[in-house]
C-alpha cells in the first residue's frame, strides 16, 4: 500500500517513516504545502496522513485540493490542536478521520488499516477472493483454511491484486505500487517476474486455483473467470 506522509517536523516525521515502512507501506514523504500537492501527483496514493499545521500554509489546503482533482485517496489529518472547529472543517471537506497529537503509531497503523478496508475493500474485516481469505490485521492469508506463508512483496501483490480483480494490470502500474519510488533502482522487471512467480507458487500449492493470467508483454489479470 502506498502512502503519501506529509508532516513538516522532523523527527516525528523520522519516526512515523521507517515506522510505516516497517508495517509494509510504500511511503513518501512531504514536509510543506508546496511539496505535498507537487508530489501528490507523482502516484497514486492509497492513504495520505497530512499534519494540519505546515510551514506554508495549513495541511487543509492539501485536502481541499486532492478533493478538487477526485484523489480516490483515504485522508487521516494530524494535528496538534484537539480543536472542534478544525476537526469538523477536516470532515467536511472530505477528509476520513482525525488523529490529535501526540498519538502512539500501533494507532496511526489502525487507523491507516480502517481507512484503507472502507476505501478498497467496502469496509470488509476479511477480504475473500474465491478460495483465498486475507486477513488485513494481520497479514495472513489462507487458502480453505490453509496457511499460506508469504513474503511481505508477495502479500503486497496478492492485496494489490485482490483490490483489482477483473482489471488487467501492466507491469509499470504493478512495480510502482509494491516498489514505489524505489523501482528504478531495478535494471528490468526481473524482480517483478520472480516474486510473482513465487505468489502463484505458493497459493498454488495450498490448492488454490490459478487466478493469475499473465498477459504476454503487457501484465497480469487476477480472475475467478476463465479468461
Amino acid at each position: 500500500m502506498k502512502l503519501l506522509l506529509i508532516e513538516d517536523d522532523p523527527l516525528l516525521r523520522n519516526t512515523m517513516q521507517p515506522y510505516l515502512e516497517a508495517e509494509g507501506y510504500v511511503v513518501t514523504v512531504a514536509a510543506t504545502v508546496r511539496q505535498a500537492l507537487t508530489t501528490a501527483y507523482d502516484h497514486d496514493y492509497d492513504c495520505v496522513v497530512v499534519d494540519i499545521g505546515l510551514p506554508d500554509g495549513s495541511g487543509l489546503d492539501v485536502v481541499r485540493q486532492l478533493k478538487k482533482e477526485q484523489s480516490g485517496a483515504g485522508i487521516i489529518i494530524v494535528s496538534a490542536k484537539d480543536s472542534l472547529p478544525d476537526k469538523l472543517m477536516g470532515l467536511e471537506l472530505g477528509a476520513d478521520d482525525y488523529l490529535t497529537k501526540p498519538f502512539h503509531l500501533p494507532e496511526l497503523n489502525a487507523r491507516i488499516k480502517s481507512v484503507l478496508r472502507r476505501r478498497l475493500f467496502a469496509g470488509q474485516t476479511l477480504i475473500q477472493f474465491g478460495a483465498i481469505t486475507i486477513n488485513p490485521h494481520t497479514h495472513q492469508v489462507t487458502v480453505a483454511a490453509q496457511a499460506v506463508v508469504l513474503t511481505e512483496k508477495e502479500y503486497q501483490l496478492l492485496l494489490f491484486f485482490a483490490a483489482n480483480p477483473n482489471r488487467l494490470l501492466t507491469k509499470s502500474a504493478i512495480a510502482e505500487y509494491v516498489w514505489g519510488d524505489h523501482m528504478d533502482l531495478a535494471n528490468s522487471h526481473d524482480f517483478l517476474y520472480t516474486h510473482i512467480k513465487n505468489l502463484r507458487k505458493k497459493l498454488l500449492e495450498k490448492g488454490c486455483p490459478d487466478y493469475l493470467k499473465t498477459r504476454y508483454g503487457v501484465g497480469y489479470l487476477f480472475s475467478e473467470k476463465q479468461v
